[in-house]
């Protein structure tokens, strides 16, 4: 009989093996290469495929379905180690993971799942999530796509925006609103779709040529009487915006794990760098303003990666799951944006120049302060959940 020790044991076992992976491959598949692809803008299909092939495409999929059904935690941890190596990557794997599989097991009928979740886990399809647009950003549920009943079908018109995966993915989960014409705008009426890229009327625009995560491709999406079945239709009809907001909770919780990963990264480069580099004939880690600035820096991410552990495991105090996901996104990713402009400063000219990586993890680090909701948005969330305790 296995006691509940014995299963924690099995857990731990299982997590440290899994993330011992991710950071193996990260290391020899990943790093060596992360330059180039922020360079040339270059999406990594061949690493993507071999992550597929180490399961990483179906992390948080059950085992029913072809995934490694990894508890939330583990998978977080997984996301930090690629993140170190580059956030581009992470962060296409964390929206197939957390908003696209999650959604669709959540809201899924039997066989919504039974079509897109194993091959999905099995790296045959990559997802993609589509909620902003170009006049809807922090006010998501101003969306204008519609999508209109035409005998048993639906027809989606409308423009959508930064589409992470836009134009690489297969499927991708479109929210559309879907009531009568003149409703006005507002959460009710939005719907969710499962829409496959290379359904007619569907056009992806070029990939942005963006700050930063530049292996990860960002796009448009252009819906011109796009045709789908009744099949399309996630969940319920009018409910889909619920479905996203419980999904960005999740897509929160990878956005501060790609957060702590690039913030230590750039502390790790930091560490390094005042060991080598030598001023008035002394290496200047023994300068003790340069001990202090790496002391509060290394104390920084230990927290971000402390509030980001107890929001998965839910064990924030007095805060509901949205407002946990809100913290630990804010705090994380307003780590990485100082953790890395101390990095830089630590590099003094060297690290302006985009020969030294301190320089693309501080270009990461800025997004991780906007996407999936800004800082603002985030104080927002966590400022009316106490108002409500």
């Amino acid at each position: 009989m296995n006691t509940a020790s014995d299963v924690l044991t099995h857990l731990e076992e299982q997590r440290a093996e899994v993330v011992a992976m991710a950071r193996d491959f990260a290391t020899r598949e990943i790093v060596p290469h992360a330059a180039e692809w922020d360079r040339e803008a270059r999406f990594p299909v061949e690493t993507m495929k071999r992550l597929a092939d180490l399961g990483f495409f179906g992390m948080l999929i059950p085992e029913e379905y072809d995934g490694l059904g990894l508890d939330l935690l583990t998978y977080l941890m997984v996301l930090e180690e690629i993140a170190v190596a580059d956030a581009g990557v992470a962060v296409s794997l964390s929206i197939h993971n957390s908003l696209a599989a999650g959604m669709i097991l959540a809201q899924g009928s039997d066989e919504q799942r039974s079509r897109w979740l194993k091959p999905m886990a099995r790296g045959d399809v990559l997802a993609a999530f589509s909620l902003s647009e170009p006049d809807s950003g922090s006010d998501a549920a101003s969306l204008s796509t519609r999508a209109e009943r035409s005998g048993t079908q639906w027809v989606l018109n409308g423009m959508k925006a930064w589409v992470t995966n836009g134009d690489v993915a297969d499927l991708i989960i479109v929210m559309a609103r879907s009531g009568v014409s003149d409703t006005p705008p507002g959460a009710r009426g939005i719907s969710a779709f499962l829409l496959p890229r290379r359904t007619p009327g569907v056009t992806p625009g070029k990939p942005e040529d963006k700050m930063g995560l530049r292996a990860s491709h960002t796009t448009t999406l252009a819906l011109t009487d796009v045709r789908l079945g009744a099949e399309a239709l996630l969940g319920k009809e009018g409910v889909g915006f619920a479905y996203a907001l419980a999904g960005l909770d999740r897509g929160r919780l990878g956005i501060a794990a790609q957060a702590v990963g690039i913030s230590r990264a750039a502390l790790d480069h930091a560490v390094r760098y005042v060991s080598e580099r030598k001023q008035f004939d002394t290496p200047i880690r023994e300068f003790q303003a340069i001990q202090f600035r790496l002391a509060d820096m290394a104390t920084r991410v230990a927290a971000a990666r402390s509030l980001l552990h107890e929001a998965a495991r839910g064990g924030v105090p007095n805060a509901p799951a949205n407002a946990q996901a809100s913290m630990a996104k804010l705090f994380a990713s307003e780590t990485a944006m100082w953790v890395t402009t101390h990095a830089v400063q630590i590099f003094g000219g060297y690290g302006y120049m985009r020969d030294y990586p301190v320089e693309r993890l501080f270009r990461d680090a800025k997004v991780t302060e906007i996407y999936e909701g800004t800082s603002e948005i985030q104080r927002m969330v966590i400022g009316r959940a106490l108002g409500n305790g």
